[in-house]
């Protein structure tokens, strides 16, 4: 087992592990956290909203039921072997992500997760039975907070996927990763995230796919549309949206952050394939994607819009029959199969 001995011995100095939950094996033993460290307890927020649907009243459609990690020293037999380590890619308090992985030399292709929330709210705690899903099939999960739009104004929540990319990259050994086959799934606001990382520049190395669930993809179309609305989902995401580019509209010396923002603009031919699902009558509708997938194919890069009927918005809309299947299968082909 991987401890913090060899963190230290790889001088991986800006970066904290501490054992989150442990599906031990016989041989391996937990380690104490290092001075300073952030435990997977510590490390989430405390505020926690119950799920609902978009059409539902209260709650928040782009939160989901917590589901706490596994006891320490627990055994699950569907991924009996992983180990969930609480990392720090940056010194802020939400720079962390948990990462489940094999203690083996195997180098596994990876899937990165990113919640929804508003960009202002959510927290990793709520991606873990995802988490778990995607290390039962046999990938190295890393399941990431990152600077809410509270703490730093936007580009810092892009930065920080990044970032949090480039050290799950940079120290792939550790856990058990391929650092050039690895694919980003993002919720919502998180699938904001997800295709901005996925446009940035011309392309991510190692980077074979992006998916987006219920994905706002153009924030300027969730600011006009939420300009003259009776749905308060809507003129709520235009709120978040203005908060997001440091609390100004869209116009004057606030253009160029908006343009940032905005992700269908950054097509390039480097960009990997990507996969959104909308509910059809969702208040994130399919429009956001379909402003994608034509910029990218300008440009050669296939994009999947998928629409499922009903109102059902991020985390509600993965749980419909069918949608994590169908997900799970394109992230398979893009990460072992023809795909790459």
């Amino acid at each position: 087992m991987r401890t913090a001995v060899t963190v230290g011995a790889l001088a991986l100095a800006a970066l904290v592990m501490v054992p989150a939950a442990l599906h031990t094996p016989s041989h391996a033993h937990a380690v104490s956290a290092p001075a300073g460290a952030v435990s997977a307890v510590s490390a989430v927020s405390a505020a926690g909203k119950t799920e609902s649907s978009a059409g539902k009243t209260g709650g928040d459609p782009d939160i989901q039921n917590p589901t706490p990690p596994p006891p320490s020293g627990s055994d699950d037999p569907l991924v009996h072997g992983t180990v969930i380590d609480t990392v720090a890619y940056g010194p802020h308090g939400r720079q962390r992500m948990d990462v489940w992985h094999q203690t083996d030399d195997i180098r596994r292709p990876g899937v990165f997760l990113i919640h929804g929330g508003w960009w202002s709210s959510g927290d990793k705690k709520y991606m873990t039975e995802i988490s778990r899903s995607y290390a039962e099939q046999g990938y190295t999960v890393f399941n990431l907070n990152y600077r809410l739009s509270g703490d730093a104004s936007w580009p810092a929540q892009r930065t920080d996927v990044l970032d949090a990319i480039a050290t799950a990259r940079r120290h792939a050994a550790l856990w058990s990763f391929d650092p050039n086959n690895y694919a980003v799934v993002g919720f919502s606001a998180g699938g904001h995230l997800a295709t901005s990382v996925g446009t940035y520049k011309n392309g991510l190395p190692g980077l074979r796919g992006v998916v987006g669930i219920s994905p706002v993809v153009s924030p300027l179309t969730a600011y006009t549309e939420g300009a003259h609305t009776s749905d308060p989902n809507r003129r709520k995401l235009r709120a978040a949206a203005i908060k997001l580019a440091g609390g100004c509209e869209p116009t004057g010396k606030c253009a160029r952050i908006w343009a940032s923002m905005e992700v269908p603009w950054h097509a390039s031919r480097g960009d990997a394939p990507v996969l959104t699902v909308h509910s059809k009558d969702e208040f994130v509708a399919a429009e956001h994607s379909y402003q994608l997938r034509d910029h990218l194919a300008h440009v050669g890069i296939p994009v999947t819009v998928l629409t499922e009927p009903g109102v059902e918005h991020s985390a509600p809309l993965y749980r419909l029959p069918g949608v994590a299947d169908t997900i799970q299968q394109w992230v398979a082909e893009k990460l072992f199969g023809s795909g790459r």
